[in-house]
């Protein structure tokens, strides 16, 4: 019997040499059988996303596009709202729409961009869903919140997917992904950054007693759209190995956890491609997860994965 949420794999990239490297690069992916390519939204080493998802989708014929996740506070709704529609009109319809409230420090000390407390971030976040969707909508929109005013507007073009892409939303706190539960399409399942950086902090809210929590949030905001849900998770590692008990206990030194828990913590991937699959199938039966993000460089690694379980 087909399990209702059917797999879906993606790889996040940040950048290449130049056009041909990148280029090469979603071609890859897509041939090894991945749905989305992804990139991060950061001031750092990294491509821009909307130029470089666009270079992307003109490589390809059916590779999915989207950042995981745009930061909220970089781009005024409206602007972002248009960038994404042109994108998803110039693709085919080939963009997934992640959307978060901003976390990494160093991105707002860089830029001299405020960082005001993570409620506020949250709210301009919630509205911002709002104000993206209402310009997706056909006719002028017009909106009057606490952080935006939009007056009469008819966002064009037009996205092809309608009623509009679907939003990826994600997040380690209740507030975030109960939004996410109520607006996203995608919500994915992330370890808390409240602090601003990947930290012990972050590592020790990944365990499996903590997406247990995160999962019963979700649920409980989602009611009945829970089922409509597609559960996303981004992957930090990816180890294929055959020596699972000595990979573990590494992994528990780096996350700062007993080795019992390495195992069920998400957002790592260690074992045979058996074991691997059977974890993933797991995770699927636990927390509903189906869409499993990995890093580029282990796209490799977990290709034949990908092979053996997309669509299934």
């Amino acid at each position: 019997m087909t399990h209702p949420r059917r797999f879906r794999f993606g790889v996040q990239v940040n950048k290449a040499a130049d056009g041909p490297a990148w280029s090469a690069i979603a071609r890859k992916a897509e041939d090894l059988g991945y749905d989305t390519l992804f990139m991060p939204d950061h001031f750092g080493d990294q491509l821009a996303p909307v130029p470089a998802l666009m270079a992307a989708a003109d490589a390809t014929t059916d590779l999915r596009i989207g950042a995981l996740v745009f930061d909220n506070d970089y781009k005024h709704p409206v602007v972002l709202a248009k960038e994404i529609a042109t994108l998803d009109v110039l693709s085919g319809g080939r963009v997934e729409l992640g959307i978060g409230a901003g976390w990494m420090t160093t991105d707002y000390e860089q830029s001299g961009i405020p960082h005001d407390p993570a409620g506020v971030r949250v709210s301009r976040m919630e509205e911002s869903i709002d104000v993206i969707k209402g310009l997706f909508a056909v006719g002028p929109y017009s909106f009057k919140g606490e952080h935006y005013t939009i007056t009469g507007l008819d966002g064009l073009p037009k996205p092809l997917q309608r009623p509009h892409p679907p939003f990826l939303i994600g997040g380690g706190g209740k507030r975030v992904l109960s939004i996410a539960a109520r607006q996203a399409d995608i919500v994915g399942i992330n370890p808390s950054l409240r602090a601003g950086v990947v930290d012990a902090t972050a590592a020790a809210d990944a365990t499996a007693a903590a997406t247990d929590r995160k999962m019963a949030w979700v649920r409980e905001a989602a009611g009945d759209r829970f089922d409509d849900l597609e559960i996303n998770c981004l992957m930090l590692a990816c180890l294929p190995t055959d020596d699972m008990v000595a990979t573990i206990e590494m992994m528990a030194t780096m996350f700062g956890v007993d080795p019992s828990e390495v195992p069920g913590i998400p957002h790592v991937l260690i074992g045979t491609v058996d074991e691997m699959c059977e974890a993933l199938e797991q995770r699927r039966e636990r927390w509903g997860m189906s869409y499993f993000v990995t890093q580029e460089d282990s796209i490799d690694a977990l290709a034949p994965v990908v092979a053996r379980l997309a669509g299934h």
